[in-house]
């Protein structure tokens, strides 16, 4: 994806720069709220929408799977059509779908908007970074921006449960959607103003083939997880699965072969690219497939309000973020490679540590125990993004940032359906024996919605629930420590 910059853009003043920065950081923010938001609400919406356990999966899930399916496509249509053009009319998009969630009078109508929702985030993603490249041609300014726009992705995943705790304390749940329409209005208004227009002159043939292709690849392996956790295997599984793989094979191929691939698949024969990749894919699936559940833990287990669980996720917030001023000194101590792996190796740390303080009585044994979770996943994720683009040419900055920021949602969008489906298997697995009525087998929100507080078969679920959320996070943290081990042995450190 090269970047053209127009005259205008070069002839804009430092202040109208930095100004235009401030709105593709909030398009970037808002996106990565959006991300997190929704599993605050998980509890009140199921008792206005009765969900089954798939279908809060799937509201959880189909955003980040949209978004990491088309960001490479919507990236290849901003070079063609104009990168402003693209984000604006995608983040009105955004706007739209939001309206549509807040007020879905079903489960299935909310799955189909956040699925409008992760389609219309994937035509801002690719064309914020692009267009930050087109304003800032001096290196230093250039950099300094990037990390600005990297800690609003951050920080907006962190800041998703306290914004959705604060709306939830005082509103109904469709408030954490209703929200973005006014701020998508003055989006649309400051980037008109302010976002100059680049798009790639020579953009070679759109292929669209290539483009249904990747979502074919996709869409069914996911499928067919959920579906095997929650029918178990049958024959919807293996044509899922079969079509997925056939999918990603003709994929690769067609890449390898095209003259204007969407990805640039030759990137992975270098090892420290495919480190950092895969490093950071496994690093969000075990937050994000963490994170989503955790949130329902501390309402329906602990009993917290869904502000007070947002706050109570904030050690977890503040820890990510004073990572940003930090990882300098650690990356020119340690060396990225080794800085990384020593970041995903206190990631893992932390979430053992969670798995033994979520039976402890007083919570501040499990905030303390969030601090390394965030530290860790903050510092790698921050490094693994600068490894993908310094272990690439220059000319495949573009290829390897789409790759990066797919590798990152598919991440999210998978984390949550293994590990929450990890998460439903155990749950019902500790439930007492016996017949059980449906909801309570079905999620613990469920039987929150239909069971006594004080009954001895709501103490049951919810004791099946600690014991599920403990084997996640012992799972979660043994995969972020592969991911340890993985950084290490592939991405180069810089120092002897």
């Amino acid at each position: 994806m090269t970047s053209t910059l127009p005259t205008s853009a070069g002839l804009l003043s430092p202040r109208r720069r930095w100004a235009a920065l401030g709105v593709l950081v909030g398009a970037v923010l808002l996106l990565a709220v959006d991300g997190t938001v929704l599993y605050l609400a998980v509890p009140s919406l199921t008792r206005e929408l009765a969900p089954t356990a798939t279908e809060i999966l799937w509201i959880g899930d189909v955003y980040s799977l949209a978004l990491a399916g088309l960001l490479v496509t919507a990236g290849n249509l901003a070079d063609r059509f104009g990168r402003k053009k693209v984000l604006l009319l995608g983040t009105a998009a955004f706007g739209l779908a939001s309206a549509l969630a807040a007020f879905s009078p079903t489960a299935g109508v909310l799955v189909v908007a956040r699925l409008l929702l992760g389609i219309a985030g994937a035509t801002i993603m690719p064309s914020t970074l692009s267009l930050i490249r087109t304003l800032f041609a001096d290196p230093r300014e250039r950099t300094r921006a990037i990390a600005i726009w990297s800690a609003g992705s951050g920080g907006g995943i962190a800041l998703g449960p306290l914004v959705g705790g604060t709306l939830l304390e005082h509103y109904w749940w469709g408030s954490v959607f209703l929200i973005n329409v006014p701020i998508v209005v003055v989006f649309l208004i400051a980037g008109a103003w302010l976002l100059p227009e680049s798009r790639d002159p020579d953009p070679g043939r759109f292929d669209l083939l290539s483009a249904g292709l990747s979502l074919a690849a996709v869409v069914p392996l996911v499928y067919a997880v959920k579906h095997t956790v929650s029918a178990g295997p049958d024959v919807q599984v293996g044509v899922a699965a079969a079509l997925g793989l056939v999918s990603g094979v003709l994929f690769l191929r067609r890449q390898r072969r095209a003259a204007a691939p969407l990805i640039d698949v030759t990137l992975f024969r270098n090892g420290a690219f495919s480190g950092a990749v895969l490093a950071n894919f496994i690093a969000v699936f075990a937050l994000m497939g963490l994170l989503f559940f955790f949130s329902q833990y501390l309402q329906l287990v602990r009993g917290f309000s869904p502000l007070q669980a947002g706050f109570a996720e904030m050690p977890a917030t503040l820890a990510s973020i004073a990572v940003v001023a930090a990882v300098g000194v650690v990356a020119g101590r340690l060396g990225r490679g080794r800085a990384v792996a020593a970041g995903l190796a206190v990631a893992a740390l932390g979430l053992a540590l969670v798995s033994v303080a979520e039976r402890a009585p007083q919570y501040w044994w499990l905030g303390l125990t969030l601090v390394p979770v965030g530290l860790g996943v903050g510092l790698a994720l921050t490094l693994t993004v600068d490894s993908v683009l310094s272990a690439v040419p220059r000319d495949k900055a573009g290829s390897a940032s789409a790759i990066s920021e797919t590798a990152y949602e598919l991440g999210a969008a998978l984390g949550i359906a293994i590990l929450g489906s990890v998460v439903n298997l155990v749950y019902r697995a500790f439930l007492p024996a016996g017949p059980v009525p449906g909801e309570v087998r079905d999620s613990l929100a469920a039987a929150a919605s239909v069971l006594d507080p004080g009954s001895e078969l709501a103490r049951a679920a919810r004791e099946a629930f600690t014991g599920a959320m403990q084997v996640t996070s012992l799972a979660a943290a043994a995969v972020t420590a592969v991911a340890a081990v993985i950084a290490w042995r592939t991405i180069p450190s810089g120092k002897d």
